[in-house]
């Protein structure tokens, strides 16, 4: 006869309500795993995408994320005639909230040349981009589908194709438009304002440049070298795409990912600490029938499986019922949620320490138990 399974068959509406309880902290661990994890991928999603090995930028900077950067366009052209260079293009990255199915929109534009590196790394619906002007591709998280209009500047954009898993680190999804597209949507003033602009004789915003030129190389080129050669030139610096994502992650969004891992791990120890007392609180309430145990006979090893037993199907069915929740919910936060098995297995073996720590306490309990007590009243 199973102890552990008796106890809990005695008292199961009770141990289930507990069980499902401790499954919604669970639920809220994982969650904040799965921001963790979201958050960083979404950071390094916009700088993995173009698929590019170095990126050039204006001299000083650290852009196109970390810092505004603004080089010519024609500097793609230069480029592209460094030896090792096998492929390169011209990219900008803007923000702007607009407006679809009667919502608010904000949206991460990006503009490419249509043919070259910067462009959406694979499509999921429709077809790329074919003509010059005012056709876009959409990530699938702006709720926009192949077909639909949405109103960008002063124009309005044709969605021509999906694509997924294309955001900034705020969560943005991406819109992809032309190159030329995008530099009128970053150049276009208010008419206004360009009346204000023109009579105070002010210089217009320049129309050729660009936050960036991305190149991939050629296979037997040294990254490094190209770059050093890069910088020689005085109006520019290149970074290496490992540059670019360990410099997204120490500066954009090194303080919210530090701020979330603190909370992780309050969320833990508060579930550490949770587990502990209930296992504590279940051995308390059962001390006279332990007492009744030690008093006919049973050995110690049988109450020590009671405990042990009990709390690893507490925590086994907390984690269960919290892993489900998560999977099934997950889809519905507004950043995403991103869950590997690695993770659901380390919260698994962290569960288990925390029951068997918990369990010690009990066992403590239980084991200065004297018999005496279940001849009490």
């Amino acid at each position: 006869m199973n102890l552990a399974l008796k106890d809990i068959r005695h008292s199961l509406f009770r141990f289930v309500l507990t069980c499902f309880g401790l499954g919604l902290l669970m639920t809220v661990v994982l969650a904040m795993i799965g921001i963790y994890n979201g958050l960083v991928a979404d950071a390094l999603a916009i700088v993995k995408a173009p698929e590019a090995e170095l990126w050039v930028v204006e001299a000083g900077t650290q852009g196109p994320f970390a810092e505004a950067s603004s080089i010519p366009a024609d500097t793609r052209d230069a480029v592209a005639r460094l030896p090792g260079i096998a492929a390169s293009g011209a990219i900008t990255y803007q923000t702007l909230e607009t407006e679809s199915a009667g919502k608010a929109l904000r949206l991460y534009v990006i503009g490419y040349e249509t043919g070259r590196l910067g462009g959406p790394s694979h499509l999921i619906a429709g077809r790329e981009i074919g003509t010059s002007h005012f056709e876009a591709v959409a990530d699938r998280k702006t709720g926009l589908v192949p077909g639909d209009t949405i109103r960008l500047g002063r124009d309005r954009f044709t969605v021509v194709g999906l694509t997924e898993e294309a955001m900034n680190s705020g969560g943005d999804p991406a819109i992809f438009v032309t190159l030329a597209d995008a530099i009128a949507l970053q150049t276009e003033i208010a008419p206004a304002a360009e009346r204000v602009r023109a009579a105070r004789g002010a210089t217009p915003p320049s129309a050729n440049n660009v936050a960036a030129v991305i190149a991939r190389l050629e296979p037997d080129a040294d990254v490094e070298l190209v770059a050093a050669t890069i910088r020689q030139w005085k109006h520019l610096s290149a970074l290496s795409q490992s540059d670019q994502e360990n410099l997204l992650l120490a500066s954009v969004v090194d303080r919210a990912r530090r701020q979330i891992g603190l909370f992780l791990g309050i969320l833990l120890s508060v579930s550490a600490v949770v587990i502990a007392l209930i296992i504590y609180t279940m051995t308390m309430e059962k001390l006279k029938q332990i007492a009744t145990l030690k008093l006919i006979g049973a050995p110690d090893r049988t109450i020590l499986g009671l405990i042990v037993q009990q709390a690893l199907i507490l925590g086994g069915s907390g984690w269960g019922i919290g892993l489900t929740l998560i999977l099934l919910v997950k889809d519905n936060f507004p950043r995403r949620v991103l869950l590997e098995p690695m993770n659901a297995a380390v919260l698994a073996g962290i569960i288990v320490v925390v029951c068997l720590v918990a369990s010690g306490l009990g066992i403590r309990a239980a084991l200065k138990v004297d018999p005496a007590t279940a001849l009490g009243g």
